[in-house]
C-alpha cells in the first residue's frame, strides 16, 4: 500500500479492466459535492440506517461516531478510541446498521486492534464481537462493512499488507484475508462465509439498492486502480484476480484458484497522479434526477471524481466530472439514497443539482 500525504492516512486503500477511464473528459454534469458540515478529526466513513429519519453517523478514524442532524454535529454515537489501534490504514473503519436498527438498535464496526475485529453494538454498550482476523502488516485492512439485499452483513477484507501479497493470501481459500465474507448476524454462532476472493483492497464496496449489484474498489498495487462489478444473478463464488492480476494486467505468473469465476474489472484507471480507488454507489436519491443510475467513485490522493453506467455487464458513459474532492476517503447514502462523501480535511459533502 503506498503512504498517502494528507495527514499521513495511507488509507486505507490502494486496478485494470476492459474500460479505462483516465482520458474521458471532464464535462458540465448539473450536479456537483457541496459541503454540508466540517470539523470532523480524519472521517473515513459515513453511513444511516434505512427509515432512520434525517441522521447522519460519519466514523472518526481514532475511534469515534459523530452524529450529524440539520448540517451540525449534534452528539456522538459511539467512542471507542481506547480500544483502536491507529493510524495510517488502522483505525476504526466503517459501520453498517442492521436493517431492523430502528426497532433493535444494532449496529456493527470494523476496527483495528491491530487485528481486525468485527464487533456488535447497541448504543454505546458492546454485545459481542462476530469474529477477528489476524492482520500479519498494518496495511491492506480492508474495513468496509454494509448488509446486502439478502440480509447478511458484508465484510471486506484486504490480502494482509506488505506489498504484493507475499504469502499468497488472496488466492487461498484457507484464509480470510483478501475476501469478500459474509455472515447472518441474526444466528448465533454464525460465521462468516467467503464469498468473494482475489482481492487486494476492497476499501469500498457497495451494493445498488435498486437492482441489488455488488460494485468493489480494489486499490492497486504499482500500476492499476481498478472496479469489480457482480450481477445480483452470480451464479457464486467470484475470483477477482489479485495476486495473478492486478486489473486484466498479470501480476505473476502463476494460475489463479480455480475454485470460483474468474472475473475482471469493469473500469480502471492508471495510477499516475492517482493513488488508491475510493469505491461509491449507484445514486438512487431524488434530489438530483441527472445523476440516477450512475455510479460515483473517485480517487484518495488526485480528489478525482467519475462516474458511469453499466449496461448489459459492461461500464457506459464513463465520465470524469468537473470537481474534485481533495483527500477523498469514502462515500455514503442516507436512508432516502442521497450521496454523501467525507475527505480526510474533516468535511462532509452531499450531491446537489446545479
Amino acid at each position: 500500500m503506498r503512504v498517502l500525504p494528507a495527514i499521513a492516512v495511507a488509507v486505507l486503500l490502494a486496478a485494470c479492466g476492459g474500460t479505462s477511464n483516465e482520458s474521458a473528459p471532464a464535462a458540465p454534469s448539473g450536479y456537483r459535492f457541496t459541503q454540508i458540515a466540517s470539523g470532523f478529526d480524519s472521517p473515513v466513513h459515513v453511513s444511516a440506517p434505512r427509515g432512520g429519519g434525517t441522521k447522519l453517523y460519519v466514523v472518526e478514524q481514532e475511534g469515534r461516531i459523530r452524529v450529524v442532524q440539520n448540517r451540525r454535529i449534534t452528539g456522538t454515537l459511539l467512542d471507542i478510541r481506547s480500544r483502536v489501534t491507529c493510524c495510517g490504514e488502522q483505525g476504526l473503519l466503517s459501520v453498517a446498521f442492521h436493517p431492523r436498527f430502528t426497532r433493535n438498535g444494532r449496529y456493527y464496526v470494523n476496527y483495528t486492534d491491530p487485528d481486525t475485529r468485527v464487533v456488535e453494538y447497541r448504543g454505546s454498550r458492546r454485545l459481542r464481537t462476530l469474529f477477528t482476523v489476524d492482520q500479519p502488516y498494518s496495511n491492506h485492512n480492508g474495513g468496509q462493512n454494509m448488509f446486502g439485499p439478502d440480509g447478511r452483513l458484508y465484510v471486506g477484507m484486504g490480502d494482509g499488507g506488505s506489498g504484493g501479497d507475499p504469502e499468497n493470501r488472496a488466492q487461498n481459500l484457507g484464509e480470510r484475508l483478501g475476501k469478500l465474507l459474509a455472515i447472518n448476524v441474526d444466528r448465533h454462532g454464525a460465521r462468516p462465509q467467503i464469498v468473494g476472493y482475489g482481492l487486494r483492497n476492497p476499501w469500498r464496496f457497495s451494493f445498488d439498492r435498486q437492482t441489488r449489484d455488488l460494485y468493489i474498489g480494489d486499490v492497486g498495487q504499482n500500476a492499476w486502480e481498478e472496479v469489480d462489478f457482480t450481477p445480483r444473478r452470480s451464479a457464486g463464488l467470484e475470483n477477482y484476480g489479485w495476486d495473478v492480476y492486478e486489473g486484466r494486467a498479470r501480476h505473476e505468473d502463476k494460475s489463479p484458484n480455480s475454485a470460483g469465476k474468474l472475473v475482471f474489472p469493469i473500469v480502471v484507471y492508471p495510477l499516475g497522479g492517482h493513488c488508491a480507488v475510493v469505491g461509491g454507489f449507484v445514486y438512487r436519491g431524488s434530489a438530483v434526477p441527472s445523476a440516477k443510475g450512475r455510479y460515483f467513485y473517485g480517487d484518495n490522493c488526485s480528489g478525482t471524481v467519475w462516474s458511469l453506467r453499466v449496461v448489459g455487464g459492461r461500464a457506459r458513459s464513463v465520465r470524469r466530472e468537473p470537481f474534485k474532492l481533495d483527500s477523498l476517503s469514502s462515500f455514503g447514502e442516507d436512508s432516502r439514497g442521497e450521496l454523501y462523501a467525507v475527505t480526510l480535511g474533516g468535511n462532509l459533502y452531499r450531491l446537489t443539482s446545479i
